[in-house]
């Protein structure tokens, strides 16, 4: 497969490599070089969830959050 390199230096990606790759509208991928070619990675995004996983410290444990909350079982 060809595509022409635009003189703002842009590439489409041809659709049949996107559609097998997975790749979509407004997906980040990240380029080097390796050994004169041109590499490009598609970027995972972190779930916004594991971003702030254990970013809290409360200096108790669960157990004592929830019985806290929930009343003791």
């Amino acid at each position: 497969m060809k595509a022409v390199v635009s003189e703002k230096g842009q590439v489409t990606i041809p659709v049949q490599l996107r559609k097998q790759l997975g790749i979509r509208a407004g997906e980040v991928l990240e380029f080097h070089e390796d050994g004169g070619r041109l590499v490009a990675h598609k970027l995972r995004e972190r779930d916004p969830v594991d971003s702030v996983y254990g970013v809290l410290d409360l200096g108790r444990g669960t157990d004592e959050l929830i019985d806290e909350l929930r009343g003791p079982a």
